[in-house]
């Protein structure tokens, strides 16, 4: 293919292989490392003069050395004058911000953990004097202490109250969630990239923050022409949607197989029934087949959690499909010890390791996606044909 160069960043250098494979080509020459204070240093060994240039890179590994690495062979790219330069990103980085607390291990809290409220300098002359000792210093107030000093006559919320986001003042006050999306879009189309490819986007707006056009492509076909093949009497299976979020992504599949839909709601706790449980299911699975849908899979918590409830519910089979499977900490160990039967994962991040560990774990490659979508964005032609359940990629 003339005037088409694919280049690799070090997160996925199989996944490179593969779409190159498939293209007919090699990937071009370069050399990646590292100083011996950590800074990245890319080298071009093959020239791009007036090539398109594909650079895959995935969002997974050690991310942020990832990002830099991407930015800076885009740049070299552009100054070694490239004709264009296409950002090929499986897994979106930072694509994806939690909405509520979390733990260390990443599975949301329950209950929200008690809060200290830090004051806002104030001018008014009724204004206590704080002194510096822990007792009255700002950050360490208690809610008690808070509500007096600020001259409120409001009692105090009960401490089993989940109030994740507002203070203890209940004035309103929503503690500020970094939202780092359009931050590294900006890196992105700075450092020059003039075209993204990507694969099921947390959230699809996300597309927005960007000056360039982004192509995000769908695993959506490829996850229902799985369960068309390889599940026996799949119209008799119930698709389930692990969490409202992912309602939209499941029901669409759904729909294209004429299959019946469950949905697991997250409750909240109240605190005059302790007992009652945190997770809801709407929908019928007794004795049915079930087929959880979701896009991403980093402790695994959102899934295992759905199994256990689906066989509780009388489940007999529980697969599960994920787009990007990151698995990160003890996901692997938290899978192998679930009531999920079989998980399908696209190699979108590496996955050699996980399946190695994990006998339930099955890879669905993505190589020949991404690389008819490269084709057909280098020779001008629609990718919308991607999007269509029945259109069989060579």
């Amino acid at each position: 293919m003339k005037r088409l160069v694919v280049l690799s960043g070090s997160s996925h250098p199989q996944l490179t292989q593969n779409i190159c494979d498939r293209l007919g080509i090699e990937p071009a020459k370069s050399r990646l490392s590292k100083f011996s204070n950590n800074e990245t240093s890319v080298e071009l060994r093959d020239s791009v003069r007036e090539q398109d240039v594909y650079i895959v890179q995935s969002g997974c590994g050690h991310v942020n050395d990832n990002l830099i690495e991407l930015l800076i062979m885009i740049q070299a790219c552009k100054t070694a004058s490239a004709s264009k330069v296409t950002a090929v990103i499986p897994f979106f980085p930072y694509s994806r911000q939690p909405d509520a607390p979390y733990k260390r291990s990443g599975a949301p809290f329950i209950r929200a953990p008690p809060m200290t409220v830090p004051s806002t300098p104030t001018d008014t002359p009724s204004s206590p004097v704080i002194s510096n000792d822990t007792n009255n210093n700002p950050f360490f107030r208690t809610v008690e202490q808070q509500i007096v000093l600020n001259g409120r006559q409001q009692q105090p919320q009960p401490k089993n109250k989940i109030q994740p986001f507002l203070n203890a003042n209940n004035d309103g006050y929503k503690q500020w969630l970094v939202r780092s999306g359009t931050l590294i879009a900006d890196l992105l189309t700075c450092a020059g990239a003039d075209h993204i490819i990507t694969m099921d986007l947390h959230d699809p707006q996300f597309q927005g923050f960007f000056d360039c056009p982004v192509d995000n492509l769908s695993s959506l076909p490829s996850m229902a022409k799985y369960i068309h093949f390889n599940i026996p009497d799949y119209k008799e299976a119930v698709i389930v949607s692990p969490d409202a979020g992912g309602a939209k992504r499941a029901t669409s599949i759904a729909d294209k197989l004429h299959m019946d839909f469950a949905l697991i709601h997250k409750e909240r706790r109240r605190p005059d029934k302790p007992q009652k449980h945190d997770l809801m299911l709407v929908g019928d699975v007794r004795d049915k087949v079930c087929i959880l849908i979701d896009d991403i899979a980093d402790t695994s918590f959102t899934i295992t959690k759905a199994a256990k409830l689906l066989h509780e519910n009388g489940a007999v089979k529980i697969y599960a499909l994920i787009t990007h499977a990151i698995l990160s900490g003890d996901a692997i160990d938290r899978i192998q010890q679930s009531y999920l039967d079989h998980v399908i994962v696209t190699d979108s991040v590496p996955q050699d390791e996980h399946v190695k560990r994990c006998s339930k774990i099955k890879i669905s490659p993505v190589a020949s996606l991404f690389a008819e979508a490269i084709r057909r964005i280098h020779f001008g032609e629609s990718v919308s044909v991607l999007f269509d359940p029945s259109y069989e990629i060579s």
